[in-house]
Formats: structure tokens, C-alpha cells, sequence
């Protein structure tokens, strides 16, 4: 209750100075989630819990609410935000056309991790789609995000709740890192499920494309609608100028401060080459991490070793990911040498997120 009570002063003396002195951080519940609601009703951000990671919450049909999350995170004006919503009805309202293949996938994969691309209607501002004429909107499987998006209003555009290019926060305590002092306010639901972002598919033109892998694979996918393409850019560099159509295609992304380098292989020649690459470092006084899978874990034999998960649990290494990011800042680490993770069903999700975050710098032993 004395928390609530200063919550209560932190907002008020908000608006009475028009600057954010200290983001308001509280346990999800109901009375907090409705004084949420209302921040975002009238202009604000704050930041919630999904089964995917925290997001950072605007009012998606209000540009100058858009523009604010674009200003906190840093984010580049072009890279589009992704529209949350709470029911299959408040789709139409914003879209132009809701085509069978978005409805088959909706009434699979809603709520859900899944992002489907349509043609907007002009209700959404170009602010929050990135100055494109398609939107990106997605169902959350998550009761906080759920009655969120209902309190304040049906709509809420949320990127990840991080700096932009950091790594995406799994916690609330990842997101007052990033954030305190620029946004409202964050409900604190805990850690989130899954831990890597929403898979993004293009459904505005005639096939379509995989923009940004995650749970929900290509497979998954085209056993219900057909064929589907997978864009060039998720698995190479391909920031060529163009615009790109969902979050996480252009740029560097889901860095932590640590330059990481990548090692892919047969399994003994990468145990050697990143022991080989940690001495060379160590003996230049450089703090060293390593990324291992459990399986390989009692072999390295230097540097701050940290085990994402076993190869044959994927969504255990994609769930770690950002985490142990988070992790090797904390323990200002120089260097990460990390495995490659190519598994069979989260593999392009986990090694988009590990390549970008990388900058694409992977050495083949």
C-alpha cells in the first residue's frame, strides 16, 4: 500500500513538471494495471510483460505517443512498431483487408507468438508503422499484456522495452536498466516464457514471407496455409537502404557490450579454436566469455563460461539467450566467444538473433 501511495506522487509530480524523475516499477495487479492503462490512455509509456519479452507500451494510434517510444529506446524513425491487441475483432479496424491465410493462422497461433503484417487502414499513424503503408499487429499470450491492451483502450504499440540494439529484456529489472528515468512506469510480471521476440510473416502480398523467425516456425506455418517464403535478410547482412518492413531486419540488434564472435564447426575444432581465441585474449588482459551448450561445458577451460542450455532442449538456449547477454555486462566481460546453436526448430531463431548481435563476425573451423 506505501508503494502504491508513492507511485501515486511519482506520477502526479509528473505531470506537474512534465519530466519523468523515476520510472515507477510495481507487481502486477489490478489496480496498478488500470493506473497503467491510463498512463498509456493519455500519452504515455510503459512497460509490460509478454510470453516472448517485456514490451514497451504506447498508445498505437497516437503519433505523438509512438514518437515518445521512439525517442526513449533511441530507435531508428523506419524500423516499424508492432500493434497488440486483444481480440480478433479489433484486427479489422485497423487493417485494410484480413486475408484467409491470416485467419487460418490467427485461429491457430492467437494468442500467441506470432506477428502477421497487413495493409493499414489510415487510423494508424505512420509514426508507429515505420512510414510504410502495413502494419504489424499481434495477439500476446499473456493475461497482464491482455488486460493491459483493455484498459488502455484496444491498441497499444510496443517494441521491446530495451535500448535500442541491446539485448531484449526477459525481466522487469532488465527493463529498469534501459529504461528508468525515460518511461512511466513497468509491470513487473515476473520472467518472461519464451525470451526471444515474436516470429513476424508478411501477409500483405501473395505468398508469404517470413520476415523475423522465432517459435513458430516456417513449418509450422506452411502446414496450415501453404507455401511460404523466408526472407534473404534474416540470415545475412542486407542493409542494402531498403525500408525495412518489421522490427529487426536493418540493424544491429540485441547487442550486449561485449564484441562477440561466433564459432561454427565440427564440435571438437570450435572447443579448440575458442580456448585457443580465450588464451590469446587472457594473456592481453582481456575478460573473456564464452557461450556452451551443456554438452560442452566442462571443456573450456578459461574465461567466464556460462551454459545456455543443452542442443537438444532449443527453447531452454533461446529462453537464456538475452539473459546471459545481460549477464557478461554485468561482469564487464571485453570478449564473447560463443558456440553456434543451428538446432533443428528454433535454429534460424536463435542464430538470427545470435548473428545480429554479433554483427555477423563468425569464424568456420
Amino acid at each position: 500500500k506505501c508503494y502504491n501511495i508513492c507511485s501515486f506522487f511519482i506520477i502526479i509530480k509528473k505531470k506537474i513538471t512534465g519530466k519523468i524523475m523515476k520510472t515507477v516499477i510495481h507487481k502486477a495487479d489490478e489496480k496498478f494495471i488500470e493506473e497503467a492503462g491510463m498512463i498509456i490512455k493519455n500519452g504515455g509509456l510503459v512497460a509490460f510483460p509478454t510470453e516472448t519479452v517485456y514490451g514497451l507500451g504506447a498508445n498505437a494510434l497516437d503519433e505523438n505517443a509512438s514518437s515518445k517510444i521512439y525517442d526513449a529506446k533511441g530507435r531508428p524513425s523506419d524500423n516499424p512498431l508492432i500493434v497488440h491487441i486483444a481480440d480478433i475483432e479489433a484486427l479489422e479496424k485497423i487493417v485494410e483487408t484480413v486475408p484467409k491465410k491470416a485467419k487460418i493462422l490467427a485461429d491457430k497461433f492467437w494468442p500467441g507468438p506470432l506477428t502477421m503484417i497487413f495493409r493499414k487502414r489510415d487510423c494508424v499513424p505512420y509514426k508507429t508503422s515505420g512510414g510504410l503503408d502495413t502494419v504489424a499487429v499481434r495477439m500476446p499470450d499473456n493475461e497482464i499484456a491482455i488486460e493491459l491492451i483493455r484498459k488502455s483502450g484496444g491498441y497499444i504499440a510496443a517494441p521491446s522495452a530495451n535500448t535500442s540494439g541491446r539485448p531484449s529484456p526477459t525481466t522487469a529489472r532488465h527493463v529498469l536498466d534501459d529504461m528508468d528515468g525515460k518511461i512511466d512506469a513497468i509491470i513487473d510480471g515476473g520472467a518472461v516464457g519464451i525470451g526471444i521476440e515474436s516470429t513476424i510473416v508478411d501477409l500483405s502480398e501473395d505468398i508469404p514471407v517470413i520476415l523475423r523467425p522465432g517459435y513458430i516456425s516456417r513449418e509450422m506455418i506452411s502446414d496450415l496455409i501453404g507455401e511460404v517464403k523466408i526472407d534473404p535478410a534474416i540470415l545475412n547482412m542486407a542493409d542494402n537502404g531498403f525500408k525495412p518492413k518489421a522490427p529487426g531486419m536493418k540493424y544491429k540488434h540485441y547487442s550486449p557490450k561485449a564484441d562477440i564472435l561466433i564459432i561454427e564447426g565440427d564440435n571438437d575444432k570450435v572447443i579448440s579454436k575458442i580456448n585457443e581465441l580465450v588464451e590469446e585474449k587472457t594473456r592481453q588482459n582481456k575478460i573473456c566469455g564464452v557461450i556452451s551448450s551443456t554438452e560442452n561445458i566442462e571443456y573450456y577451460k578459461g574465461g567466464i563460461v556460462k551454459d545456455i542450455g543443452s542442443k537438444t532442449k532449443e527453447e531452454q538456449i533461446a529462453h537464456n539467450l538475452y539473459g546471459v547477454f545481460r549477464e557478461f555486462d554485468d561482469e564487464n566481460v571485453d570478449y564473447i566467444f560463443s558456440e553456434s546453436f543451428k538446432t533443428p526448430k528454433m535454429g534460424m531463431a536463435i542464430m538470427n538473433r545470435l548473428l545480429k548481435a554479433a554483427g555477423y563476425n563468425i569464424i568456420k573451423v
